[in-house]
């Protein structure tokens, strides 16, 4: 018995421990009682669960959290967003011009729980409109949901440009320069709007982990059908060229019959640099995420850094699944072909890159017939299958090529594969070498 007593008072002192960190969190219940701790440090902030209406705003960002070492739960709360505060002022000028919704400029914030959804039939004055802007180093956002709505013209992807010119985008996470270590966890977005789902530009050591995306998708056929609207007031032309990301067109911009388009546009994307500055993006980390019916699916490809890609699948995207580049990793990764090439490494500069790829059912597609399509030089790729009979037998892998994706590739002079490792354990023929 003279052992009982120690233990029992242990476990109360754990329990009582446990309570107090439960408890020292300051209890909310208003939007005026958020902007009240927005640049406080050392604060841990919990709001009433409940569905709260944001229809106003003291500026284009519309709530700015510049304080450090932070928590805000706001597990159970809905943020119901209105669409007409991304016109309320205007076009504004510069860098940091574009509308947000909520901007994490403080180190060391951890912000979780939220569910966003935009309300209302209108759009922005302007483009590159988001939902959360991440430039704080070593913030957490975790457990967050969106859904997105309010850009301009809606339902016709890239069709008719990718930003500025009469594009209104709504994207739903930028992690931006100066941010260094920072983390989305099991985020969800739901892309009902002309944008990115989650980008990066000029941040390092980002991770992204357990990040699920869907889009939209919509046949040209469709489109053509339409007897009003944004296309039919142009006599059913869009950009001209051919090829509009992942969709073929007339050289002068006539809608085909035949494709598919995504609505939205990718779903995770490296950019190349970001900030005033143009500071390069660094090595990003990308696990455990899923992205369906988007534009591309997860795009390292524009990135400078080495990107690390694992156990992550992507389905029925329009213009590539993976789209890859210099010294990028993707393992134990799945997609399938069935709108476009599983796997993209369009560059002809790009080098080393490595390649662990399942291809998932692909047949009963549109408008694609390759499975991959590689240029640079020193890749070593892998690509298997379940089930031989998820690969029609007449896909190719195109090597030293500008078909799909790498259609944007042709002023680079000719197309180069060279010293290339090629595992082909499907169907597919290969083609180029």
């Amino acid at each position: 018995m003279k052992f009982i007593f120690p233990l029992i008072t242990a476990t109360l002192l754990s329990l009582a421990g446990t309570a107090a960190a439960q408890t020292d969190f300051i209890e909310i219940d208003s939007l005026d009682a958020l902007r009240s701790y927005l640049s406080a440090d050392d604060v841990k902030i919990r709001m009433k669960p409940g569905t709260y209406r944001i229809d106003d705003a003291p500026d284009h960002h519309f709530f700015r959290f510049t304080g450090s070492r932070t928590r805000f739960d706001l597990t159970g709360v809905t943020f119901e967003i209105d669409n007409r505060l991304f016109s309320k002022f205007g076009v504004v000028p510069g860098k940091d011009g574009f509308y947000c919704v909520i901007d994490l400029i403080g180190d060391s914030i951890h912000f979780e729980g939220l569910t966003t959804r935009n309300t209302g039939p209108e759009n922005s004055a302007q483009s590159r409109n988001k939902i959360f802007n991440v430039v704080g180093s070593k913030v957490t956002l975790q457990d967050i949901d969106i859904t997105t709505s309010g850009s301009s013209p809606w339902g016709y992807g890239s069709l008719y440009g990718l930003g500025g010119g009469v594009v209104r985008k709504m994207n739903g996470i930028r992690v931006g320069w100066p941010a260094q270590n920072s983390k989305l966890i099991n985020c969800r977005v739901h892309m009902r709007a002309m944008g990115h789902a989650i980008f990066v530009q000029g941040a390092a050591g980002t991770l992204i982990e357990n990040c699920h995306i869907d889009g939209l998708l919509r046949t040209t056929d469709e489109i053509l059908a339409e007897e009003s609207g944004f296309a039919f007031d142009r006599n059913f032309k869009a950009r001209s060229g051919g090829y509009v990301e992942g969709v073929c067109v007339g050289e002068d911009g006539t809608i085909l019959p035949g494709e598919m388009i995504a609505l939205s546009e990718d779903g995770i994307r490296m950019y190349g640099h970001g900030g005033e500055d143009r500071v390069p993006t660094g090595n990003t980390t990308i696990r455990n995420c899923t992205v369906r019916q988007m534009r591309r699916g997860i795009c390292t490809g524009l990135g400078p850094g080495a990107d690390t890609v694992i156990n992550c699948e992507v389905t029925d995207c329009v213009a590539a699944g993976f789209n890859i580049g210099n010294g990028d990793i993707l393992q134990a990764c799945r997609a399938n072909a069935r709108y476009a090439e599983a796997l993209s490494c369009p560059y002809y500069g790009s080098a080393n890159a490595a390649v662990e790829l399942s291809i998932l059912d692909s047949r009963n597609g549109r408008a694609n017939t390759v499975l991959a399509t590689i240029n640079g030089t020193g890749h070593t790729l892998r690509l298997t299958t379940p089930d031989p009979d998820f690969v029609p037998a007449h896909f190719t892998i195109e090597q030293a090529t500008n078909k799909g994706y790498a259609f944007y590739q042709k002023k680079q002079g000719r197309p180069v594969a060279e010293a290339i490792h090629l595992d082909n354990q499907t169907p597919a023929q290969v083609s180029g070498r």
